[in-house]
């Protein structure tokens, strides 16, 4: 059989991108799986395998007590305890250590995939020389929100109610505002001074409606302090924007249409890489915090749940049985496993359409 070199060069230009964002998915989920690891080990609490992957093993390795495992599937992996999901007479199974033990074991998932998050913005902002911040400094020609209420040196501090951290929030508060009106709060003259009905151009893209910005803003030098404020701010940006989008999506202001899954989210970042792999790292920042965070819900299955569950137990000084413990874990699997199917097959569909 006779390969075509060009045709193939040309297949790995097009396939490597969505290799990598495979890649990074993989990076993240293990990064919040070494959490539980890590902390179990600190613990002494039982780690019977820590894989790579799922499905069949590729390779494994035994270490001590613990298995070391790749699998077949790239999409995540786990870190198997002891009496995990089920009872155990080990003293150190994970279900007989003390609750608070549990609770930090389960909550480090979700702390390191924000602690990730944190490391790639300080990345990001490391080459800067100086920083945007929230207060005006001009306007343009005839800006409708300087006629209907804004003004120089105003420091935004919040749109609509909603705290204002970094430019980031800006750009999400200003997104999806059909008559171009907004209340905006701003610090001026050392006091807080809310501003009803400011008024913004709009544009829209994709469905979406945008406020035009009709203003810059001043920059922040860049010294060891401020590049570590900037950093946690836009941390926080990043942070208060995932949970406005799960309450805007709740709240019906955007259709399940502006979700996205896994399908969905790797083309997005294949794309960004396809641009160049610097641009990446935002991407990657949002998706390791929103993996931190969404873990934190408690919904069955999730880490949330279980600390839901930790929780209940340390107030009541009785764990709930395990049998109807894991009938929930095993309902909200069901549930969020259908739903990301769903949503999955929404992405393809907009792929094959599009």
């Amino acid at each position: 059989m006779v390969i075509n070199i060009s045709s193939f060069l040309n297949f790995l230009n097009n396939v490597w991108p969505y290799l990598v964002a495979v890649l990074l998915f993989l990076l993240l989920i293990l990064i919040h799986e070494f959490g539980h690891f890590i902390s179990a080990k600190l613990f002494k609490v039982k780690v019977n395998e820590f894989a790579v992957g799922f499905g069949p093993k590729l390779f494994s390795k035994k270490a001590g007590e613990t298995v070391y495992s790749v699998n077949l599937i790239p999409l995540g992996g786990y870190c198997a305890m002891e009496g995990e999901d089920e009872n155990s007479s080990d003293s150190r199974a994970f279900c007989n250590n003390a609750a608070w033990k549990r609770f930090i074991i389960v909550i480090m998932g979700a702390v390191f995939n924000i602690l990730l998050g944190l490391l790639i913005i300080a990345i990001i902002l490391a080459p800067e020389k100086a920083f945007t911040s929230t207060t005006i400094a001009e306007f343009e020609p005839n800006a409708l929100s300087q006629q209907t209420g804004l003004a120089v040196n105003d420091e935004i501090i919040k749109v609509d109610g909603r705290k204002i951290y970094t430019t980031y929030d800006l750009s999400y508060a200003f997104t999806n505002i059909d008559d171009g009106k907004i209340d905006i709060t701003v610090m001026r003259d050392g006091e807080k001074v809310l501003l009803k009905d400011v008024t913004f151009e709009t544009e829209e893209e994709n469905g979406i409606s945008y406020l035009t910005v009709d203003f810059t803003v001043y920059g922040i030098e860049k010294t060891f302090g401020s590049y570590l404020r900037q950093t946690v701010d836009t941390a926080f940006s990043y942070c208060s924007v995932i949970w406005r989008s799960l309450f805007d999506l709740i709240g019906g202001k955007y259709g399940i249409s502006a979700v996205s899954g896994p399908v969905g989210v790797t083309v997005a970042i294949g794309q960004a890489a396809k641009q160049s792999l610097l641009n990446i790292l935002p991407i990657m920042a949002l998706i390791t915090i929103n993996l931190g965070l969404f873990n934190l819900l408690p919904i069955p299955a999730l880490d949330g749940g279980r600390l839901l569950f930790i929780l209940i137990e340390m107030i009541f000084r009785k764990p709930v049985p395990q049998k109807y413990e894991a009938a929930v874990h095993t309902a909200g699997f069901i549930l969020l496993f259908a739903f990301m199917l769903l949503i999955s097959a929404k992405d393809i569909w907009s792929l094959i359409v599009n």
